[in-house]
């Protein structure tokens, strides 16, 4: 059984000591993250642009956007259009 912590001042320190750990792990930027910060942003035609130019924001852009692109090209072989029309589709959507 877990006791609760009463002295508050032992409690921050607790928290304090938890927090630093946490702070200490790799966090992996995401894309509601870089949206959120003004990192990202949609573009007409489907794929992300990058705004604040860091390697992490880059590399979470390239990642994407293949994904994107590979999911565009599939759709479009799918429906049997062209893969521009797909990003534009994308585009409009993505981007409201």
């Amino acid at each position: 059984m877990i006791k609760l912590i009463h002295n508050s001042g032992l409690r921050r320190l607790v928290f304090a000591s938890v927090f630093a750990l946490a702070a200490n792990t790799a966090f992996a930027l995401n894309l509601e993250q870089a949206k959120a910060g003004g990192m990202v942003k949609e573009t007409a035609n489907g794929y992300l642009v990058v705004v604040k130019q860091t390697d992490e924001v880059k590399a979470l852009v390239k990642k994407i956007n293949d994904g994107r692109k590979a999911e565009y090209k599939k759709i479009a072989k799918k429906r049997g259009t062209s893969l521009e029309a797909v990003e534009q589709l994308a585009g409009a959507k993505l981007s409201k």
